[in-house]
């Protein structure tokens, strides 16, 4: 048997971790020469490639020098946080990723905090570094002073350090010593990385994904922390409420490549998946029928926001969805929450309506992008955020948001910022950028990012992650532009577009089709107006200079589904289709 290292890659959005994992997937010779592989091999369900980022976590597995390397690529966006926990506890030790320029990022403050204190050992890459102005050495001080901050311990203190680009495909334990292969970095992790224990006695694993395949059903993922599991096999799975139900393993598989193979057993340290139990939920422990140990099961973070999700039924109503009904919607959302751990759903009073808790504005759009690209048609509502009563103080919560912009436009920001009963706690420039750290509630950052963009034209990178509850911080003042709202249902034309332009922005183009209630642009002041956009022109027979001037409109404004989510008001409704999401007043008429 060879021995086996576990370890799982974090980082902050947009640092390179899926870069670095397909770099090492070549490394170790997975594919043939003439293969063709592309680019970001794991991301490979469509929103992630899009996006540029991880949302689910995956494994793969790598032959190195005689070692079996299980490598776990994880979500770096803090609303994905119920993913990262579950899959830290299948690694022996971290390898943080964090960016040569820009340094640690919040949401790599949130998974680091999580690998430290399960007292995981880390290993520091520091990537990027042939980007013009990267600045590796204070980076890695500031990477110091988090780990410190994080409280580690003495040893997670003493981390080894490499850099490199995962990009150009090399590494090394001195960034001005450019090498031509990432193979320093395998050696580091085969020198460092502790091997896998792999106690005897009864088995005990406790397992933290799910896979699912339409031959077999629901396939359990986790690590086998003891003993041994045998194929077609009797086991006990402690189930949450204390009851021991025996199962059944029809079919074990370990982790090779991008792909799992059959085995007939498997030794503790390594990650496998198991195929024939039913009826498992992710935290269960799968132990023996005789004498049961079940492992402590995991705290989830709690959701901090919550949507309205019900059917559509605005005028267009079934046009392009094929899923439809109150009983498909229920199915498809109960379905999400068996491998979807930090979301929760409420059925309410109605049949048709369904109340959804999550971590994010993010976490909840993936999951309306994902139906919506199943073929489902629905309507969400406004986001809300959940509020906690403590000890009869009402709390909400609270989030450090960071924002890099370039300095001419940081007033811009930090006006918009406070507006929304945010406090600057950190100001300090960075390369020709000026960074911002403030605390702000949750309620403030809804529809803060479009603004932000506007105010410094597209150039502010904007993050933010849940900090804490603390005591409500009073009511905040919107100034807000009211909506323009179509009182027909047709096509609008160009002749009538053209003569509202003063009115305010249209969503709108003369070629799609609108209908009564639609909201179609909005207006320059703070109330709604209601207007006809499909009136044509009146047709004579008479000729005069100038009447005849061609219609000159300005493009209409693009919404992507979270803008939409954060700009609609109690109100309104987004109505999200395969083909349209479009954005309707709830009153239509």
């Amino acid at each position: 048997m060879s021995s086996i290292r576990n370890i799982a890659i974090i980082a902050h959005v947009d640092h390179g971790k899926t870069t670095l994992v397909d770099k090492m997937l070549h490394a170790a010779q997975l594919f043939r020469e003439n293969q063709e592989t592309g680019e970001l091999i794991l991301d490979n369900n469509d929103l992630e490639r899009e996006r540029g980022i991880t949302i689910l976590s995956k494994n793969v597995a790598i032959e190195y020098k005689g070692v079996k390397v299980n490598i776990i690529d994880t979500p770096g966006h803090a609303d994905f946080g119920g993913e990262v926990e579950r899959v830290l506890k299948m690694a022996d030790s971290v390898l943080l990723l964090v960016d040569a320029f820009e340094g640690p990022m919040p949401q790599t403050r949130f998974v680091l905090g999580k690998a430290l204190s399960l007292g995981l050992k880390p290993i520091v890459v520091i990537n990027k570094v042939d980007k013009p102005n990267c600045r590796p050495d204070e980076v890695h001080d500031q990477v110091f002073d988090l780990f410190f901050n994080l409280d580690a311990t003495e040893e997670q203190l003493e981390f080894p350090t490499f850099y490199g680009s995962s990009k150009n495909g090399w590494m090394s334990d001195d960034w001005k010593n450019e090498t031509d292969s990432i193979v320093p970095l395998l050696d580091g992790i085969i020198d460092l990385v502790p091997e896998a224990p792999s106690p005897e006695g009864d088995p005990q694993l406790q397992i933290t994904s799910l896979d699912f395949s339409n031959f077999v059903g629901r396939i359990a993922i986790g690590r086998l922390t003891r003993g041994t599991l045998k194929e077609r096999s009797f086991v006990g799975l402690a189930k949450a409420d204390g009851t021991i139900k025996k199962v059944h393993i029809k079919e074990l598989q370990t982790f090779e490549g991008l792909g799992r193979k059959k085995v007939e057993e498997v030794h503790a340290g390594d990650l496998c998946a198991i195929v024939g139990i039913d009826d498992f939920e992710i935290g269960d422990t799968i132990t023996t029928v005789e004498n049961p140990e079940p492992l402590p099961r995991m705290a989830i973070e709690e959701p901090t926001m919550s949507m309205l999700f019900m059917i559509n039924n605005s005028p267009f109503f079934g046009k392009e969805g094929k899923f439809v009904t109150s009983r498909h919607l229920r199915d498809r959302l109960y379905k999400e929450t068996e491998k979807n751990l930090a979301l929760r759903i409420e059925a309410t009073d109605s049949e048709d309506r369904f109340i959804v808790y999550g971590r994010g504005i993010l976490h909840l759009a993936v999951l309306i992008e994902t139906m919506r690209r199943e073929g489902y048609e629905l309507q969400v509502g406004q986001p809300q955020v959940l509020y906690k009563e403590i000890d009869g103080v009402k709390h909400e919560p609270i989030e450090t948001l960071v924002i890099d912009v370039p300095e001419e436009v940081s007033g811009k920001a930090i006006e918009l910022a406070t507006q929304r009963k945010g406090e600057l706690l950190i100001m300090e420039p960075k390369g020709d950028m000026q960074h911002l750290e403030f605390q702000i509630p949750s309620r403030g950052i809804i529809g803060l990012r479009n603004n932000i963009l506007t105010a410094t034209a597209g150039e502010a990178i904007m993050t933010h992650r849940f900090k804490e509850y603390a005591p409500f911080k009073g009511e905040m003042t919107s100034k807000t532009n009211g909506a323009i709202i179509s009182d027909q249902t047709g096509t609008p034309t160009a002749y009538s577009l053209d003569k509202l332009q003063d009115r305010g922005v249209f969503f709108v183009d003369p070629t799609e089709e609108i209908y009564e209630g639609q909201v179609i642009g909005e207006f320059n002041r703070p109330m709604d107006l209601r207007v006809n956009i499909i009136k044509g022109k009146k047709l004579t027979n008479m000729r005069a200079a100038g009447s005849d001037d061609n219609s000159k409109i300005a493009p209409k404004r693009q919404f992507s589904l979270e803008e939409c989510m954060e700009y609609i008001r109690e109100d309104e409704l987004v109505e999200v289709t395969p083909e349209n999401i479009r954005m309707r007043k709830i009153k239509l008429k």
